[in-house]
């Protein structure tokens, strides 16, 4: 199973960076560097991914020509970002794609992306009514595209119910801090 870790300025301290990436390493085999909130996110790109060795696939997070220029592993785009997937795939990037319907889902597959996180299957706070690890089942069964399940995962349990629903994977923010 995939275990997928994101970043964020809660979890990733870069005074303690490499540190921070072992310990991500220890439970994650693939990685995104995520921080929406930073003026930096570039020159912190460049630090997070010379550091990142320690992951199969390193990926940044919505900026698909930084993480080609970079020469990150991949790109992690949001779902507004939907119309990016065959520029960044052009570009040779692995790309995770971020939905939240069978709609995007469905989208994300057409247009090439080659893994989905799926959101939220368990509660977390702002991200709306929790969609629960039964309409994750529902999902992969009618849908090709591996799909990591995202959102509220905190507990070996969950990630259980995840494999179990059919995910080939889980993504979380919190469960890697």
């Amino acid at each position: 199973m995939i275990a997928y870790a994101i970043t964020d300025p809660t979890t990733l301290d870069f005074n303690h960076l490499e540190d921070d990436l072992k310990r991500f390493s220890s439970k994650s085999s693939m990685i995104v560097y995520r921080d929406k909130e930073t003026p930096h996110y570039e020159n912190n790109a460049k630090v997070f991914l010379a550091y990142a060795k320690y992951f199969d696939k390193v990926l940044l997070h919505g900026d698909y020509l930084l993480a080609s220029r970079l020469k990150a592993n991949g790109i992690h785009l949001t779902s507004r970002q939907m119309h990016d997937i065959k520029k960044a795939k052009a570009l040779g990037l692995f790309v995770v794609m971020s939905t939240h319907t069978l709609e995007e889902v469905k989208q994300a597959e057409q247009e090439g992306a080659d893994m989905v996180t799926f959101s939220p299957i368990f509660y977390t706070p702002n991200k709306g009514k929790a969609l629960g690890d039964k309409v994750l089942k529902e999902l992969v069964e009618v849908i090709d595209i591996p799909i990591l399940a995202l959102g509220g995962i905190l507990s070996k349990d969950q990630v259980d119910r995840c494999r179990d629903a059919g995910a080939k994977g889980f993504a979380s923010i919190r469960y890697f801090a």
